[in-house]
């Protein structure tokens, strides 16, 4: 049974949502997972089989506290499998999706150290206050569980598999 850190930072909660669906197809899976905010692991990661980090991206940038993490465990990090989602896009056009891939990449790439086994966008959702306007949701509930379950295979397999957009 692998046993899995689900890490994630959230600013209005969708993004927990996220990790808490994850987390039940990776439980589905067979596997022991434990989620946490990412702010929240102050211990070290090492005794994982798999870490899986996600957290939204505003405004260009994904979001502060999943820099943190991956500064604050870098060492632990070289030795187990990473996969990262980011939330993006509330719009569903190809250039969202494709801006919102970039911005996660380059995040990514201020890590050189870090080479995800699994990485994804999933659509972002509106933040509660639109005044009358609907709320945008373009979360594919769907696309989060295949994208957990395939995580999960590539794992276990030790291979990598660097995903494109949930879209």
């Amino acid at each position: 049974m692998m046993n899995i850190l689900m890490a994630f930072a959230t600013r209005n909660g969708s993004t927990e949502q996220v990790a808490g669906a994850i987390t039940v197809a990776l439980r589905e899976g067979g596997a022991q997972v434990t989620a946490l905010p990412a702010r929240a692991v102050q211990e070290s990661v090492a005794g994982y089989d798999l870490i899986v980090l996600g957290a939204p991206l505003y405004s260009g940038r994904w979001h502060h506290d999943a820099h943190r993490f991956l500064k604050r465990h870098r060492r632990e990090l070289a030795a187990v499998p990473v996969a990262v989602f980011g939330m993006g896009p509330r719009n569903d056009t190809e250039e969202a999706w494709r801006r919102s891939r970039a911005q996660l990449d380059r995040a990514l790439a201020k890590r050189g150290w870090l080479t995800p086994v699994m990485v994804t966008v999933f659509g972002g959702v509106d933040p509660p206050g639109r005044g009358k306007r609907p709320q945008r949701d373009l979360r594919d509930w769907q696309a989060i569980h295949t994208w957990a379950t395939d995580t999960l295979v590539t794992a276990a397999r030790g291979g990598q598999d660097r995903s494109t957009a949930g879209k």
